[in-house]
């Protein structure tokens, strides 16, 4: 059963939040970041992205780069620009994209829960950005972004996250960079509390939806802190991370879409020939064409579209891994007929989330940069906790969450 509680949250006063509020660290590089925080000295970068603080080109894997993030994370509490609550509570983020709106509880889950399982994850992590988060973490002893967690909907937490909804938020902004609506509330009454941390230990699982690396390292860092605290109790505060649960059913997964630079070879009617073995062609045009269901692809090749749908025999919907279209586009497309094997590291691939829409996939194939774009079907939520809840491991580069959470809303400190 899930282990939640709430806590003592970090957070900047009201008037300031939108000075303080910064994207997350891992979806803009330091030079975007220098950008955007330029003239604001309370942008959260200058503790998530310190590098910023620094002069251009030194290196962000540097120990005096997470000396400052601590130093910098002091600074904004002497200064008043992040305050902690007096009594723990729970937190209510609701994010607002296209007129649909998502509602998250806030609060911190156990590391014992990630380490034993009940939080589950779906995807492997890379040991490089895991240690990079773990220094974070330890120099600023907290948790400065919360993980974005999925779970089972629930009639209980809805209801009350729907009577304090109901109220007016203590945040309530638009972020300038994308335009998504960012609303915030606290669960202070005790009643409230005990009800939700309840109804948590109800459910058998949590299911992480993004932040990997995020949860492995508050995770890494909770049990070696544990392992040197001598009167290690069980119940401190580096015993649990924080993280913003919303119902599965509210949650969207864009498309994670494929550019490749050649076609190993082939020539664009031999390419062609070649993927009528596995999947139905269809010449849909120059009007950008969209997948439609589970197994269509679209595919933008020197100048057309084309409707690829996958036959019968090159999928396997009883198999959570056999099933996805990832898988069947890697197995039949990138690796049969173009030679790619490794999605991690192979130089002849990129990723672009479905955020950015199809009109990016034929700009860079019809700017010579990309010779061709494969747009998938979104993966569902119930195919991504099918899949957390087997044991397996999705392939890399699945899943892509919109509306990222802000960061700088809310802090979780270890101590």
């Amino acid at each position: 059963m899930a282990i939640v509680r709430p806590f003592k949250g970090i957070r900047p006063p009201q008037q300031l939040v939108e000075k303080v509020a910064s994207r997350p660290y891992d979806v803009l590089n330091s030079v975007e970041a220098r950008k955007e925080a330029e003239g604001n000295e309370m942008s959260l970068y200058h503790i998530i992205k310190p590098e910023i603080d620094f002069p251009v080109g030194t290196d962000e894997h540097d120990p005096c780069i997470y000396e400052k993030a601590a130093s910098n994370f002091q600074l904004f509490q002497d200064k008043g620009w992040l305050q902690q609550e007096e009594k723990a509570c729970y937190y209510i983020y609701a994010q607002t994209m296209k007129g649909k709106t998502q509602y998250g509880i806030v609060l911190c889950g156990a590391v014992e829960d990630y380490l034993s399982g009940v939080i589950k994850k779906h995807e492997l992590t890379r040991k490089d950005k895991e240690e990079d988060r773990m220094k974070h973490v330890r120099a600023t002893n907290a948790n400065m972004e919360p993980v974005f967690f999925a779970y089972p909907e629930n009639v209980l937490l809805d209801t009350i996250v729907k009577r304090y909804t109901q109220q007016k938020p203590i945040y309530d902004f638009v972020a300038p960079d994308d335009g998504f609506g960012h609303q915030f509330w606290v669960i202070d009454q005790t009643e409230d509390i005990q009800q939700i941390t309840a109804a948590f230990a109800e459910m058998p699982a949590l299911y992480i939806a993004d932040g990997h690396h995020r949860s492995a390292a508050a995770a890494l860092v909770g049990a070696e802190k544990a392992q040197l605290n001598a009167q290690h109790r069980g119940d401190e505060e580096y015993n649990f991370f924080m993280a913003v649960c919303f119902p599965d059913k509210q949650l969207t997964i864009l498309d994670y879409n494929r550019l490749v630079t050649d076609l190993n070879g082939l020539s664009e009617v031999d390419f062609l020939t070649q993927l009528e073995t596995s999947f139905h062609v269809e010449k849909r045009g120059e009007t950008a064409y969209r997948p439609t269901a589970l197994h269509h692809f679209s595919l933008y090749l020197a100048g057309s579209w084309y409707s690829l749908t996958a036959k019968p025999d090159t999928y396997n919907d009883a198999d959570p891994i056999g099933g996805l279209d990832v898988t069947i586009s890697s197995r039949y497309i990138l690796d049969q007929l173009l030679g790619i094997t490794d999605l991690r590291t192979d130089k002849r691939i990129a990723f672009v989330g479905g955020i950015r829409g199809l009109n990016e996939l034929k700009d860079r194939v019809d700017s010579g940069e990309m010779k061709m774009a494969l747009a998938l079907y979104p993966v569902s939520m119930q195919q991504l906790m099918a899949i957390a809840d087997s044991g397996k491991i999705m392939p890399p580069k699945t899943t892509w969450f919109e509306p990222k959470l802000r960061s700088g809303l809310i802090i979780h400190k270890l101590v």
